[in-house]
């Protein structure tokens, strides 16, 4: 017959067992997925924020990157995101108008800043000279329908009284990322692309750059939505918070944006 003090030391291994199973499925219960949709000029700073805030909670996080146009039509046609991180504002307004976003989620997380990109260094000095002269074979921006950073630069070009003239030098891309990849892969000299894609930590990461005036297009003011689908979803709200606090506005400004 087993000792009362060998009894006690299994009914005591048991219990701590029973303990921490049930804790370990309380964690599991707790953590949850956002599935997110995020515009393409966002996505270093995203992924960078995404690593932080799985690291500082028990949630995980799955983006999916695109022009805000296409993301836009494919949560209208039934894509699961749980969230939408939008370049601009009308289309996160439009979700909220059409049902499918929740009401008073919505506000402006970054402010983006449009700039003339060579992947080689010395090319760009004065921006606004170097569009007048139209002194390259090709100049890529994004598709203005698709992407508001491509609106803005249209915006810009006009502005400049350039767009009739470098017209025929343009080449399109369906998003701010491949516009990006149109500059860096030189099959086109220069590009207005997302100042994003060409700082990290603060400082430019090569090339040569003209950052365009904030007065020579609309601002790009980019806001995020919970979606209908992201309502009850924990990571969701909990990912929500997070992008407003200081930690994540830090990474963000490090990333060349600027907050309201």
């Amino acid at each position: 017959m087993p000792s009362i003090r060998r009894l006690c030391l299994t009914a005591s291994i048991v219990a701590a067992c029973i303990l921490a199973t049930g804790l370990a499925a309380a964690g599991a219960a707790s953590a949850a997925e956002a599935q997110i949709a995020v515009a393409a000029n966002f996505a270093a700073p995203m992924k960078a924020l995404i690593r932080r805030f799985e690291a500082d909670t028990d949630h995980s996080v799955r983006a999916s990157f695109g022009s805000t146009g296409k993301l836009y039509a494919q949560i209208k046609n039934g894509a699961p995101f749980g969230v939408l991180l939008a370049a601009d504002q009308e289309r996160p307004a439009l979700l909220e108008q059409e049902g499918l976003g929740v009401p008073g989620t919505r506000f402006t997380y970054a402010v983006g800043t449009l700039v003339l990109w060579s992947a080689e260094p010395g090319v760009i000095g004065d921006g606004a000279a170097l569009l007048r002269a139209g002194d390259f074979d090709k100049l890529a921006i994004a598709n203005p329908r698709l992407a508001p950073y491509g609106e803005a630069s249209v915006q810009t070009m006009d502005a400049l009284g350039v767009k009739a003239a470098l017209e025929p030098k343009l080449v399109m891309g369906e998003s701010i990322a491949q516009t990006y990849q149109f500059v860096a892969t030189g099959n086109a000299e220069a590009g207005l692309v997302a100042l994003s894609q060409v700082m990290r930590d603060g400082e430019s990461a090569r090339g040569s750059g003209w950052i365009v005036p904030g007065d020579l297009h609309e601002p790009i003011r980019q806001d995020a939505l919970i979606l209908d689908r992201g309502r009850d979803n924990a990571a969701v709200n909990a990912l929500f918070e997070y992008l407003k606090g200081e930690k994540a506005r830090a990474v963000i400004r490090d990333f060349g944006y600027r907050m309201d």
